[in-house]
């Protein structure tokens, strides 16, 4: 193993600047030579460094727009040969190729390039760096005798080894550093990748995830099990991995799962209805959703809903908290673990926090998407993926098998009831009326269990509501789970369809003049 070593040679080429001019003159103080490329080279050259330019190294000019510049034996034998083996000594004097002891190189901005809205494929493929990643695994191999730097974050980790060590880098960094290195082109490689698969749909035969540890948890969904966050590097849009902790410690591993299915409920709801809109979650299952004519009467709506299993659970608005907000949310018996929201003003936070010392406020931004992604779930032995599409209410679509055509108040409710029916865990039965989700059953091994769950949770008797429209996530296989809800005051059901049985549910909706609405898709979830 060798040991400490000195740097007298480096090369330094990066996209990002942020220190390099500092880093590269700790390197010339000690008597590195500096070689460089294109926009480094004029960087350091202006703030009166000596630098050596690659074409001058290699004797072959940049060309191919920059395509071509470090890709050269001469580049490539001084990372990659080994100083204590006589061939390699004997074939770099022989081609007269001089050893480079570190490179500094951050690859070109693929991820910042393919993040913009309007870019297009050419300028994303003119932004997957070659020569970069070449050079980075050549160093990395030989880290016995070369550093690799490949973050600014890095700079530091430098100066604390010369400090350390007396001017030189350790063996133990140069390996640390390598290993940070084949991390880091794998990432590109992956994001690269994703980019080309999602170009090319039909390409699903290979998977590379790309995601950066954001925290360690203190458990999973039990004490008992270990638990990490992850960011997924392509992830655009609003989501609660990155969104801004206004208020309150970190969130537990429920409290994200639960957080995200809030936020997506309140997407698809904005989704339908460009209105204020309310959604509480309790263990991933909507225990409220409701429109309002502002976010206090959507939020205090959504409450009504079903205030006992609202009690601990966590909120998401599709607008900004203010303080009169605030003040209505914190009014009352009531306790939440977590409040999402685009924004909170300062006098809000203030308002929560006095309320509930320990609430978290998330903050995900003004945008109000909710973006497809592809989702996973681990199995034992593998995994599976799908898309994760968001649940639109396509009513001028839905098919009026039976009944008088619904009002268009009736309308609106079968669109609540079908988009938090899709977000209630199958199998699945969520009644509406006046806007607001009144009751819900959900996760039962048959459809009739379900309806029977919703009937008994709706706070309200149902033949005391405002014409209570029923959703299901799926087909009812034979009538009778219809005639529970048209016997406790349901005035349209709202169903996929598609039963080989479907007359049944249509006749006994007909006979009881309730309106029967297919929306021609199913919403399961598992």
């Amino acid at each position: 193993m060798t040991s400490s070593l000195p740097i007298n040679r480096a090369l330094l080429s990066v996209s990002d600047k942020t220190g390099v001019v500092d880093f590269a003159r700790i390197l010339h103080d000690r008597g590195a030579e500096i070689i460089s490329t294109g926009g480094t080279a004029k960087v350091l050259e202006q703030a009166g460094l000596p630098v050596t330019h690659v074409d001058q190294v290699t004797g072959f000019p940049e060309m191919l727009d920059g395509r071509v510049k470090t890709l050269h034996p001469i580049i490539h034998g001084g990372l990659l040969g080994r100083r204590d083996k006589p061939s390699h000594v004997e074939a770099m004097q022989k081609y007269d190729i001089a050893p480079i002891d570190l490179i500094c190189i951050d690859l070109y901005p693929f991820e910042e390039t393919i993040a913009k809205s309007t870019v297009t494929a050419t300028e994303a493929i003119e932004q997957i760096d070659i020569g970069g990643p070449a050079m980075i695994r050549s160093a990395a191999k030989n880290f016995d005798f070369v550093t690799v730097v490949t973050d600014p974050k890095q700079y530091k980790l430098i100066y604390a080894d010369f400090k350390a060590a007396n001017g030189t880098i350790t063996h133990e960094l140069r390996r640390d550093l390598a290993t940070a290195a084949f991390a880091r082109t794998a990432e590109y490689d992956t994001i690269i990748s994703k980019w080309m698969r999602d170009e090319n749909s039909n390409n699903t035969n290979n998977i590379q995830i790309n995601a950066q540890l954001v925290q360690t948890l203190r458990y999973g969904e039990n004490p008992n099990q270990t638990a990490n966050l992850y960011k997924d590097s392509s992830a655009k849009g609003a989501n609660v991995v990155t969104a801004s902790i206004v208020a309150g410690k970190p969130l537990s591993y429920n409290n994200l799962i639960d957080a995200a299915a809030a936020l997506e409920l309140v997407q698809d709801l904005y989704a339908y209805e460009t209105r204020p809109a309310a959604a509480i979650i309790k263990h991933t299952n909507p225990c409220g959703a409701a429109f309002g004519s502002d976010l206090t009467e959507a939020f205090q709506r959504a409450w009504k809903g079903d205030p006992q299993a609202a009690f601990g659970g966590i909120v998401a608005l599709s607008g900004n908290v203010d303080k009169a907000l605030a003040h209505a949310i914190a009014h009352g018996e009531k306790f939440l673990e977590v409040i999402i929201a685009p924004t909170f003003t300062d006098e809000a936070k203030s308002v929560l926090t006095d309320r509930w010392k320990n609430v978290r406020l998330l903050a995900v931004g003004n945008d109000p998407r909710r973006e497809h992604w592809q989702q996973f779930r681990s199995i034992a032995g593998g995994f599976l993926t799908q898309s994760a599409v968001p649940i639109l209410a396509n009513v001028p679509n839905w098919e009026l098998m039976a009944g008088p055509k619904p009002s268009e108040e009736m309308q609106n409710d079968a669109a609540i009831a079908w988009i938090t029916c899709a977000h209630l865990k199958s199998n699945s039965i969520s009644i509406v009326s006046n806007g607001s989700l009144i009751g819900s059953g959900m996760g039962q091994v048959d459809r009739v269990s379900a309806a029977n769950l919703a009937i008994q949770r709706a706070r309200i008797s149902l033949s005391e509501a405002n014409n209570p429209v029923a959703g299901s996530d799926a087909f009812f296989p034979f009538p009778d789970g219809p005639k529970l809800l048209i016997d406790a005051g349901i005035k349209c059901i709202v169903q996929p369809g598609g039963s080989v049985r479907d007359k049944e549910t249509i006749d006994v909706c007909e006979h009881a003049g309730v309106a029967l609405l297919h929306t021609g898709e199913r919403c399961f979830r598992h």
